[in-house]
């Protein structure tokens, strides 16, 4: 009888004999393990859940093509999708391009990790400006009045908190810069909104997104804007961000652009992983680029030729690197 078992990363045959089963170590990573990938995301309220979902679902139809079968669960966001990238719990993450960023560089919350030297980029997909969504009845209209205030900056581990945090320092601030700080994650943050346990959330996320619409809705809330000298300092010394806009008209009640800053969502993964399943999970994607973008509103706009370089810190996966090649764009 044959039993496979997997411990500590690693694969051990067990042969089973009537009086004595033997070890027999096959060193093999058990990142490829029965054809199987786990793609990080994010929390369901967000997009990164739907980026998951939408590859998982083409990867998953086009399956009698590589045999290879894909998961995308929730987790707790972009910080933690890298950590559990690196250590092996996942094969491919989302993860916004700041954190993507620090993770190759060994900085910012990656500082005691040092460089990850595995870390490789597959594409980008969205752009996620910061968002700032307020109560019109708090009086919020612009990044600076959050002093004083009942705000949630986003829970532990989530890419929304790691940018609230960076842009805190940028002002000054620290949790008690505000009257109550809360860390609730992206699916509870728009009830507590509308509860008036928080004043304002802030979000990093693509638009149009169903938890700031329900906050617009449900809750007369408004987008604020998020400018000034120490926004365009925090820009300027980081290449990953840049300014950007919502645009007005996507939520009920804000009928003009919104000014503030962003970074991109970008799919990662590991050198670990081997080439041939990170083709085909390219390939997947971008063989049915069509159906992909009709997924989510926030895809529609989409263009391969930016997405195989736009916020990419980390080297491309071999994989990757070879199916774009094939196509063209590189």
């Amino acid at each position: 009888m044959l039993l496979r078992t997997f411990k500590s990363g690693w694969r051990s045959l067990y042969i089973c004999l009537p009086l004595i089963c033997l070890a027999l170590p096959t060193g093999t990573p058990a990142w490829a393990s029965d054809n199987k990938v786990t793609i990080g995301t994010g929390s369901r309220a967000g997009v990164y859940f739907q980026v998951g979902r939408a590859i998982c679902r083409l990867v998953n139809q086009t399956q009698a093509d590589h045999g290879i079968a894909c998961d995308a669960p929730s987790t707790a966001g972009s910080i933690s999708n890298l950590q559990a990238l690196r250590s092996g719990q996942l094969q491919l993450a989302v993860a916004q391009s700041d954190w993507q960023y620090h993770a190759v560089q060994g900085t910012s919350r990656f500082t005691a990790a040092k460089p990850d030297p595995d870390l490789r980029a597959v594409f980008s997909v969205h752009g996620e400006p910061f968002t700032l969504v307020a109560r019109r009845d708090s009086g919020i209209r612009h990044l600076r009045d959050l002093e004083g205030r009942r705000v949630n900056i986003g829970n532990p581990g989530s890419g929304q908190r790691g940018t609230m945090e960076v842009v805190m320092e940028a002002m000054g601030w620290n949790k008690r810069s505000f009257s109550l700080t809360d860390e609730l994650p992206a699916s509870q943050q728009s009830l507590a909104l509308c509860h008036d346990r928080v004043q304002a959330m802030v979000y990093t996320v693509g638009h149009p997104n169903d938890s700031v619409a329900q906050a617009v809705r449900l809750c007369d809330a408004m987008i604020a804007e998020v400018s000034g000298k120490e926004i365009e300092k925090l820009i300027a010394e980081r290449p990953y961000y840049a300014f950007t806009s919502i645009p007005g008209g996507l939520y009920s009640g804000n009928v003009d652009d919104v000014r503030t800053f962003g970074v991109k969502a970008t799919v990662v993964t590991s050198s670990k992983v081997d080439a041939e399943t990170v083709y085909a999970i390219t390939r997947a994607v971008f063989d049915n680029f069509d159906s992909f973008r009709s997924l989510h509103p926030a895809f529609t706009d989409l263009q391969p030729a930016l997405m195989v370089r736009d916020g990419l810190s980390a080297p491309l996966h071999e994989g990757a690197l070879r199916y774009f090649k094939e196509r063209g764009w590189l």
